[in-house]
């Protein structure tokens, strides 16, 4: 029996329905038919620590990797990776993911985890496999996107791989998957359609906004799989599975309007809605007619980064490209025309000198986002604290240590409930950000979600839909945010999903 099998696992996200796990598939094709492995998705396991201690105990597995987002799934990859090192000492633990590409020091310095993969994994991961397999270690200093500490014990980081031609990959193994865990049970029924998929077609970000996780690890590079590959994909669903909705979980989906809109034209007669995540300023040089022609051929709604409607915060966030306040206005109005739902981020608690003006960069954009809701009342409001991210040597990054901020030192201080919260953007820890000031927001967002509840809960509809408008609009309309139990009371009833925690309600 081979001694060198690989166990891929998916640590649990959410605690509803789960969408298709697209990272562990990626790694998955990068070594099939090279080496022996078995996927573990913890979103589907009753006990996901049983199940990868039965295959470490056979004595066939030599490698364990993980994909390793901030936020929940740290909740199931700390502590499992810590046991298999305990219980299992010899066993090779690699860690992928942007809580391990952006936290590599913590990672590494924790004893536990051996190698992080920074970034695509696709050449990586294969070629770490094949030098340990083959005793060379020598040659591990050569691998692109590869994080290590060498026999010194000091941190190695490789050289950056540029991102591969998205096309050259090879295919997802979802026939392989299927004899793990049924494909038919990650298609779920969202506002989108009875059986969504969820994909990714391409990798990175052409921007370098200094807020997001992202860009320490692409560096404002983008590649995406042509249309053609993309739809041969989704035909493949749509023929063996009848799907009718696809989410793209594309860090910038729209980033190239002639690969957007041929994939529309292919997709036009399947009868398959879409959403995707993109940019304000690039999805507005889109005309008019571009734009009713993905609405025909079913983009159905678009995540955009508004952020904030403050020129000069935009300029603080380095969010690059030409957006403006003006521009989400005239945006959000081009879409309610188009018949998209636009749905907004805003990131609110950035730094500033005072206080004060702290404070009121937060009411000024609450004021922006009900703005937003009268040009379109159609517009989906998601409402983010500023929670920094590594990306070392930028002008921002520089201010939040200045400001006293600082990130755990030790690996297990992750899974406290209090940067978990972080990681979800809910809770900064940030010290400029004051607990009133935390209320505040809250309070509005709660509010706001009241007078408009998401579309995306499809449960929240008819009457509940009315009584929630009904409740929450002497608030709306007044300003008086303070103390909203009585809407508190009704979300918990009703048990409404917030999207920017958990997606897009799905059953």
């Amino acid at each position: 029996m081979p001694t060198n099998k690989i166990i891929i696992f998916n640590p649990k996200s959410a605690n509803g329905k789960h969408r298709i796990p697209n990272s562990i598939l990626q790694v998955g094709a990068a070594v099939h038919g090279k080496y022996e492995y078995v996927f573990v998705d913890g979103n589907l396991e009753k006990n996901p620590w049983e199940t990868i201690e039965n295959y470490l105990k056979s004595g066939d597995y030599k490698y364990f990797g993980s994909t390793v987002m901030p936020g929940p799934q740290l909740r199931q990859a700390i502590p499992f990776t810590k046991k298999i090192k305990e219980l299992f000492p010899e066993t090779v633990t690699v860690w992928g993911g942007y809580f391990a590409a952006n936290q590599y020091k913590v990672s590494l310095e924790s004893g536990v985890v051996d190698y992080v993969i920074n970034g695509p994994g696709d050449v990586a991961f294969p070629s770490l496999i094949e030098a340990l397999e083959n005793n060379e270690k020598e040659k591990i200093f050569l691998i692109k996107n590869l994080i290590y500490k060498n026999d010194k014990g000091e941190i190695v980081k490789t050289a950056v791989e540029a991102l591969l031609d998205q096309d050259t990959l090879p295919k997802f193994p979802y026939e392989y998957l299927n004899s793990f865990y049924p494909v038919k049970n990650y298609l779920a029924k969202t506002f989108m359609g009875n059986k969504t998929l969820s994909y990714h077609s391409s990798m990175g970000c052409p921007f370098s906004c200094s807020f997001c996780a992202v860009v320490p690890i692409y560096n404002a590079k983008w590649k995406g799989m042509s249309a053609t590959r993309i739809y041969e994909d989704v035909k493949y669903f749509k023929d063996k599975y009848n799907i009718d909705a696809v989410e793209f979980h594309d860090n910038n989906f729209f980033t190239s309007k002639k690969r957007v809109l041929e994939f529309s034209e292919l997709i036009m007669n399947d009868g398959i809605s879409y959403w995707g995540e993109g940019r304000i300023d690039t999805i507005n040089m889109y005309s008019d007619d571009e734009l009713k022609l993905m609405r025909k051929a079913g983009c159905k709604m678009i995540f955009l980064g508004a952020e904030t409607g403050n020129d000069a915060v935009l300029k603080q966030m380095n969010k690059g490209g030409t957006q403006t306040g003006q521009m989400i206005k005239d945006f959000v109005l081009r879409m309610k025309n188009a018949d998209i739902i636009p749905e907004l981020s805003f990131v609110l608690g950035m730094p500033a000198k005072t206080e004060k003006e702290v404070y009121e960069q937060i009411l000024w954009d609450i004021n922006f986002i009900k703005e937003i809701k009268e040009i379109n009342p159609n517009a989906e409001i998601i409402i983010y604290l500023f929670s920094p991210v590594p990306t070392e040597g930028s002008d921002l990054y520089k201010q939040i240590l200045d400001a006293g901020f600082s990130f755990p030192k030790h690996l297990e201080n992750w899974i406290s409930p209090s940067w978990e919260n972080f990681d979800l953007r809910k809770n900064p820890l940030t010290p400029w950000l004051k607990p009133y000031m935390i209320d505040t927001i809250k309070n509005f967002e709660t509010v706001l979600n009241g007078y408009y509840p998401t579309v995306s809960d499809f449960r929240v509809r008819g009457f509940k839909r009315t009584v929630l408008t009904t409740v929450a609009s002497w608030r709306y309309k007044t300003g008086v945010y303070n103390y909203p139990y009585e809407i508190k009371a009704l979300h918990k009833l009703w048990k409404y999903r917030q999207p920017e925690i958990e997606g897009f309600y799905s059953e």
